[in-house]
C-alpha cells in the first residue's frame, strides 16, 4: 500500500514491506558486496519487512532502529541509525564488519543524478531539524572493499506516494545502483 501523506521521514515508525515489483533487482549489488549465491537467492525469494522505530533522544538526535524480517519470521539485518553523521562500527551477520554514518540531508550537495532526482520536494516532505527532506546513510566494508551510499525519502511512482531508498554501491571501478520501494503496512 502506498504511504499516506501524514507518514513522513519525521516518523517512519511502523512496518514497511519491500515492493519487489517496483524495486530494482539487487542481486548484482549483493554479489558485489560479497554475499554468497544461496543467501542472494533466499533474499530474492523472501518478502522483506522493515520493523521501524524512530525517536529523538535527550541530545535531540534522531534515531531510526530497524529490524528486518523475511518470510516466515526469519531474522534479517538490524539497522541502528543515529542521524548525527558520526561514524560507528557494526558487525552484521549478512554484510560483515561495517562502519557507517547517517544524517538528515538537503540534496543541494548531492552530485549523482541517480541519488538526487525523482524525489518529492514539497513543503509536506520537510522533516529534518533544519528543513531537510531526506536522510543519507553511508556504509563501508573495508575488508570486502565496498562503499554504499543511500538517500531515503518519498517519491511518486505510478501515481502513488512511496517510501524509497536509492542506493549506489561502489567497489573499485564498479558502480551499481538500485531503487528500493516500500509499501506502508501500518503502525504495529
Amino acid at each position: 500500500m502506498a504511504a499516506p501523506a501524514e507518514v513522513t521521514l519525521k516518523d517512519l515508525t511502523g512496518e514497511w514491506v519491500m515492493n519487489k515489483t517496483l524495486s530494482d533487482d539487487t542481486d548484482a549489488i549483493l554479489a558485489l558486496q560479497g554475499i554468497g549465491w544461496w543467501t542472494r537467492k533466499a533474499i530474492a525469494l523472501a518478502t522483506v519487512t522493515l520493523h521501524v522505530k524512530q525517536y529523538v533522544d535527550d541530545n535531540k538526535h534522531t534515531h531510526i532502529d530497524i529490524e528486518q524480517t523475511a518470510t516466515g519470521g526469519i531474522k534479517g539485518t538490524a539497522e541502528l541509525r543515529e542521524l548525527d553523521w558520526v561514524e560507528r562500527t557494526h558487525n552484521d551477520h549478512v554484510f560483515g564488519d561495517l562502519k557507517g554514518k547517517s544524517r538528515w540531508l538537503g540534496l543541494e550537495g548531492v552530485e549523482d543524478p541517480f541519488l538526487k532526482d525523482g524525489w518529492l520536494d514539497g513543503d509536506d516532505e520537510t522533516s529534518g531539524p533544519a528543513g531537510e527532506k531526506h536522510i543519507e546513510s553511508w556504509a563501508a566494508n573495508e575488508e570486502k572493499g565496498w562503499v554504499a551510499d543511500q538517500i531515503w525519502g518519498f517519491a511518486i511512482i505510478d501515481g502513488k506516494r512511496y517510501y524509497v531508498r536509492r542506493v549506489v554501491v561502489t567497489k573499485g571501478d564498479t558502480v551499481l545502483k538500485a531503487r528500493l520501494v516500500y509499501n506502508w503496512n501500518g503502525k504495529k
